[in-house]
C-alpha cells in the first residue's frame, strides 16, 4: 500500500534547474575526439568518443558498417543506465533494451548505438537511486521524480541528433517505444524513416515500471495497456 505522499525532497542536481529568464542557450556542437575497434559478442563495432561544448559529458556511437549517405539506417539512442546496462539491475528494462538494439543491428550487420551520458531519464544517479526508494514505497517511476522535484522525463536528444548529424546517415529507422524521442529526433532535423519496436521481457521486477512507461510516459507497449496484465 502507498505510504501517504511525503513533502518535497530535496535534490541534490541542481543542473535541472531553470536557467537565467531570458538567457540563449549557446548552440550544441559535438565533436568526434576519436574511435576504436571493438569485437564484440554481437560482430565487431566502432566505438566513437564524443566531446561537446555544452558539458562535460562524453557521449558514445557504437557503429557497426558503412552509414553515412545510406538511407534506412537502423538507430538506437540509448540513455546511460548504471545499474541496469553495468549492474544488471531487473528493475528496468534497459539491459535488455541495449541487447536487443544491439542483435538487431548485427543481423543487418549495419546500424547505430548512440549511448547519451544522461542516467536516469536526466536526473542523475544520485537522484535515481532516491527515486528508487520512493518506488519501493509504493510510488511509480514518475511520481518519484516529481517528489524529487524534476519532470517525469528530462532527457535531451540533441547530442544524440548533433551525433547523427555527424556520421551523416540520409534517414533512420529509429528503435525506440518511446513517442518523445521519435519527434525529438524529427525536430531537431532528423529524417525519421520509421520506427522499430523494441519490446522486452517483462518480469515480476520490472512489471511495475513497465506500466508506468506505458500508462504515463506513452510508451508504446503492451504492458499495462488496457489493463491487460503485464
Amino acid at each position: 500500500m502507498r505510504s501517504p505522499v511525503p513533502p518535497l525532497i530535496p535534490s541534490e542536481n541542481t543542473s535541472h534547474g531553470p536557467g537565467l529568464e531570458g538567457a540563449v542557450r549557446p548552440t550544441l556542437r559535438v565533436e568526434r575526439l576519436t574511435a576504436a575497434r571493438i569485437p564484440t559478442a554481437h560482430g565487431e563495432l566502432s566505438l566513437c568518443l564524443y566531446a561537446n561544448n555544452l558539458d562535460d559529458k562524453d557521449h558514445l556511437a557504437l557503429v557497426m558498417g558503412e552509414v553515412e549517405g545510406q538511407e534506412s539506417v537502423l538507430v538506437r539512442v540509448h540513455s546511460e543506465c548504471l545499474t541496469g546496462d553495468v549492474l544488471g539491475s531487473l528493475r528496468c528494462d534497459c539491459r535488455a533494451q541495449m541487447e536487443q538494439a544491439l542483435h538487431t543491428i548485427a543481423q543487418e550487420r549495419r546500424g547505430v548505438l548512440i549511448y547519451l551520458r544522461q542516467e536516469g531519464r536526466g536526473i542523475g544517479l544520485s537522484d535515481k537511486l532516491r527515486a528508487y526508494n520512493l518506488q519501493d514505497q509504493g510510488y511509480d517511476t514518475v511520481e518519484a521524480n516529481w517528489l524529487l522535484g524534476h519532470e517525469a522525463d528530462e532527457r535531451d536528444y540533441s547530442p544524440a541528433a548533433a551525433i547523427l548529424k555527424d556520421l551523416g546517415p540520409r534517414s533512420v529507422r529509429l528503435l525506440t517505444n518511446n513517442p518523445q524521442k521519435l519527434q525529438s529526433l524529427r525536430d531537431l532535423g532528423i529524417a525519421v524513416a520509421d520506427r522499430v519496436a523494441l519490446e522486452t521481457e517483462v518480469t515480476p521486477e520490472n512489471a511495475e515500471y513497465l506500466r508506468a512507461k506505458a500508462n504515463r510516459l506513452h510508451h508504446i507497449l503492451a504492458a499495462g495497456r488496457d489493463d491487460r496484465p503485464a
